[in-house]
């Protein structure tokens, strides 16, 4: 019996190491700390998997767990007073740094966007709380969260609208006034999907010709920029790396469309392209725009159309595919050249890698100012890792670079 219990307790020990052991790089900091943190994530991705195999609930109503974990309820301090808000209907969270006695300066403002593959994220999570106050009072700044609906329940275009209307009545001069904001002063950042809004919402507002008040920078984290190739060199490389997995990546986008699973599939194969968004591959082609030190011993193939029915489904149910709003990459050079200054981070370790160095590569092309950090040693969702036990010490520098570069760029 002894023997048996000394079996069965080797046994566990050795599926347990089996389970939590990942190839992770060793330029990797704290290596055995983000293995144990993406345990987390895979059990809970195994989970959703199992839980929609068997009917018991749809895939991403259990992913959202990780954002149920990490919700609080955001209250004042002595340094930043935080409100409840509804901007055209749009609920956000504001964060005001508390007016000095007799100080009546114009402030910065900075609209945060989260990320969470536009499916998961808050801007009640503890993470983006704890950002939105550092950014308040080392900036002295307005910082504006949105709390934008999500996909599956709401698809593209719902989250990216829900912003665009929070930004236009924000950058209202009387709105400005309000919150005494200074509108030569402000910059709209996301991390993640929130970087793709924030993006899409940069180029969006210098069409629109009713637009008095435009944005003076835009801070990038690791965003995702294009459906179109998912299978860049940085797809490839990283697709089993923690935090974001190719196969988690891909059902963002694929949920962010609809939540036919065959478009998923169309997806995962790379064959998800229609006629339409075909045609603009030439602005994600990363054989011509991923400096050549990124490409290793990848070869470009350009994406297949799909064929039969999610074939049928991509080039009738979602020309979105081909919408700049979803993938801010597909806008031709002339779109780009008026753009504010733009500060994009990306990771080595990262799938969204390559759609972030590409875009710091045609902005620049295009004459747009552009502070590039690269971080070698870097995961997607660095930045996010500051709270205790999951903190890194790369977030910390990650999140210093960025208020540092916001200090002196707005």
């Amino acid at each position: 019996m002894r023997l048996g219990s000394i079996i069965l307790f080797v046994a566990l020990c050795s599926l347990s190491a089996y389970y939590v052991y990942e190839p992770i790089p060793e330029d990797i900091e704290q290596r055995w700390k983000l293995m144990l943190t993406n345990t987390l994530f895979r059990s809970l991705i195994h989970l959703a998997d199992f839980s929609e195999l068997v009917g018991l609930k749809d895939y991403m109503g259990v992913m959202y767990a990780v954002t149920l974990l990490e919700i609080i309820a955001p209250v004042s301090d002595e340094h930043v007073n935080v409100t409840v808000d509804s901007f055209d209907g749009v609920e956000v969270l504001l964060y005001q740094p508390k007016q000095q006695s007799g100080n009546t300066e114009l402030r910065r403002a900075l609209i945060y966007l989260h990320g969470g593959g536009w499916c998961l994220g808050s801007s009640y999570m503890s993470p983006y709380d704890l950002v939105a106050r550092r950014l308040a009072t080392e900036l002295n700044a307005v910082v504006l969260s949105v709390e934008y609906r999500l996909a599956p329940a709401h698809h593209f275009p719902v989250p990216y609208e829900d912003v665009y209307r929070v930004v236009k009545y924000f950058l209202q001069v009387g709105v400005l006034a309000q919150y005494s904001v200074d509108p030569g002063r402000i910059a709209v950042s996301g991390d993640s999907a929130g970087g793709n809004l924030a993006a899409a919402v940069t180029q969006q507002l210098l069409k629109d010709p009713t637009q008095k008040v435009q944005l003076k920078a835009q801070a990038l984290i690791y965003p995702v920029l294009q459906a179109l190739d998912l299978k860049t060199p940085s797809y490839q490389q990283n697709q089993d790396m923690p935090i974001l997995p190719r196969t988690l990546m891909v059902r963002f986008w694929s949920e962010y469309f609809t939540s036919d699973r065959a478009f998923f599939r169309a997806m995962m194969e790379n064959t998800h392209n229609n006629p339409e968004s075909s045609t603009l591959l030439k602005f994600v082609n990363w054989s011509s725009f991923l400096p050549e030190t990124y490409h290793g011993s990848y070869n470009y193939s350009a994406p297949a159309m799909a064929q039969g029915q999610a074939g049928m489904e991509s080039g009738g149910a979602f020309p979105s595919l081909a919408d700049p709003r979803a993938s801010p990459l597909l806008v031709p050079d002339a779109a780009l050249r008026s753009l504010p200054k733009a500060y994009i981070i990306t990771c080595e370790y990262d799938v969204l890698r390559d759609d972030g160095l590409m875009y710091a590569t045609r902005l620049r092309a295009a004459g747009v100012e552009v502070t590039h950090e690269h971080y070698d040693a870097g995961f997607h969702g660095a930045l996010m890792f500051t709270m205790w036990p999951m903190d890194f010490l790369i977030a910390d520098r990650m999140l210093d670079n960025y208020v540092k570069w916001l200090k002196e760029n707005l």
